[in-house]
């Protein structure tokens, strides 16, 4: 034996203990890292569970997304050239000053009316006669519907007015001309402009002046 072997006895014997020590501290950890990964897991998945929307609330906006209040239609509603407006059931719509123009009212079935007073030429900053149809259509939306009802200086209005405005026309063009009271072209350009059966439209020419609906 050298006088070294002593030397790597204990050497070995330290190192024995310590495996044995590394040995319970790896054992150790090995029961506490899963226990760690386990608690980071639940809380991952609380935290997905947690922005995951609810069924109280599917879309998961909260409050703050709620839809805004509509300011309910008015009793009365004066519409002017190139208007289009509506008044709560059991109010009253007028018409004013209707000489070239025709008047359109779409009646609800919960009482209410909504109106267009579409006009032959265009007023500045108004809705065109092309025009007014699409707006109606947007106003009254998927409202039940039980009448429409036109009235006016139906003589002098072509149904084609409805679908191409007088102003539309350039140089050169020529827009048709009306050759009389064309009570059933205007009724099915009005239904197919609002989407609409054609036996809920009816037509009828009536002196010139104001016009009031209830």
């Amino acid at each position: 034996m050298t006088p070294h072997q002593p030397l790597d006895h204990a050497a070995r014997r330290a190192a024995t203990t310590t495996g044995r020590r590394r040995g319970r501290g790896a054992a150790v950890c090995a029961v506490v890292l899963p226990v760690a990964a386990l608690l980071t897991l639940q809380l991952g998945l609380g935290t997905v569970a947690q922005a995951q929307p609810s069924a109280q609330d599917p879309a998961g906006a909260g409050p703050s997304a709620a839809s805004p209040l509509v300011a309910p239609a008015p009793d009365r509603a004066t519409i002017t050239e190139g208007q289009v407006k509506e008044v709560a059931p059991g109010g009253a719509i007028t018409y004013p000053s209707v000489t070239s123009c025709l008047t359109v009212t779409v009646r609800l079935r919960d009482g209410g009316l909504v109106g267009a007073h579409a006009s032959l030429f265009q007023v500045p900053g108004e809705l065109r006669s092309d025009r007014i149809l699409a707006a109606l259509k947007d106003r009254v939306g998927d409202r039940p519907v039980t009448a429409v009802e036109v009235r006016g200086a139906v003589g002098a209005w072509h149904p084609g007015y409805f679908v191409k405005a007088i102003e539309s026309y350039g140089d050169g063009e020529q827009p048709p001309v009306p050759t009389g009271q064309d009570l059933d072209g205007i009724a099915e350009a009005v239904s197919q402009g609002l989407g609409l059966p054609r036996g809920t439209v009816t037509v009828e020419d009536v002196p010139d002046g104001d016009q009031t609906v209830t």
